[in-house]
C-alpha cells in the first residue's frame, strides 16, 4: 500500500476518474475491464493506470484484467471514501447553496451537514434540497457536533482568510476554497483552491495562442 504522504495529487486525481469509469462498468453489468479496454473506452492511457493501480497493490489478473466490482471497492478504500464524509459550507450565498443542493456532493461518500452564514435574513432557513443555515458564531460547535471532516469556504475574499482561520481553530483539517484569494495556510490542514477565473484565464491564453498562430 502506498504511503499517502508521496502520492501525487495527479495520481489521486486519476483514480477519482478511475473510480467513475468502473462505477459506469459496474451499472452495465461488465465484469471484469483490462488496462488498455479501460484506455480505449475512456480515452485514457493504459500504461499510466498500470502505473497507478500499482502504487496501492496488485489488483490485476495477467490475461483477465481486472474485476470490476473489486477494483472499485479497493479505490473507495484507498480515496477513504468507504465511510460517508461530512461537510460544511461556509457562506450562503449563491454559490453555497448552489454547492449545497449539487447531488454530487450528497451521495458517494459525502453528506454536506450544513451551511454557515453571518445573514440574519439567511439564517434559520434551508437550501432546496433541505440543508439548514446556520449562524457563524457556532461553527466551532457545528464542526463538533456534527463531526465536520471537511469544509468549503464559498465566502467573499474580505473574509475567506478570517473563515480559514476559523474552521482550523475547529479542528477542520481538509478545507477547499472557492474564494479567489491566496490563503495564508496552516501545515497541519490540507487546502485546495478552486479560482475559476483562474480556469477562464487560462483559456482565453491558449484561444490567443490560436489567434496568433502560434
Amino acid at each position: 500500500m502506498a504511503n499517502n504522504e508521496v502520492v501525487s495529487e495527479l495520481t489521486t486525481g486519476r483514480l477519482s476518474v478511475y473510480l467513475r469509469c468502473l462505477s459506469y462498468l459496474q451499472s452495465i453489468n461488465q465484469e471484469t475491464v483490462s488496462s488498455a479496454e479501460l484506455a480505449e473506452r475512456f480515452h485514457l492511457n493504459s500504461a499510466q493506470i498500470r502505473k497507478d493501480l500499482a502504487c496501492f497493490g496488485d489488483f490485476g489478473t495477467r490475461g483477465v484484467g481486472y474485476n470490476v466490482a473489486r477494483l472499485k471497492e479497493q479505490l473507495v478504500r484507498t480515496l477513504g471514501i468507504e465511510r460517508t464524509r461530512n461537510v460544511l459550507i461556509v457562506g450562503a450565498g449563491n454559490l453555497g447553496m448552489a454547492l449545497a443542493d449539487y447531488r454530487g456532493f450528497n451521495e458517494n461518500g459525502f453528506q454536506i451537514v450544513a451551511l454557515i452564514d453571518t445573514d440574519r435574513d439567511k439564517i434559520g432557513r434551508s437550501s432546496r434540497s433541505g440543508i439548514p443555515v446556520l449562524p457563524y458564531d457556532e461553527l466551532a460547535a457545528t464542526v463538533r457536533q456534527r463531526g465536520v471532516d471537511i469544509a468549503i469556504i464559498a465566502v467573499t475574499t474580505e473574509s475567506a482568510q478570517q473563515v480559514y482561520d476559523a474552521l482550523v481553530d475547529a479542528g477542520v483539517n481538509a478545507i477547499l476554497n472557492f474564494a479567489p484569494l491566496q490563503i495564508r495556510t496552516q501545515d497541519r490542514v490540507k487546502l485546495k483552491s478552486v479560482d475559476l477565473r483562474i480556469n477562464l484565464e487560462s483559456l482565453s491564453f491558449y484561444l490567443k495562442g490560436v489567434e496568433d498562430g502560434v
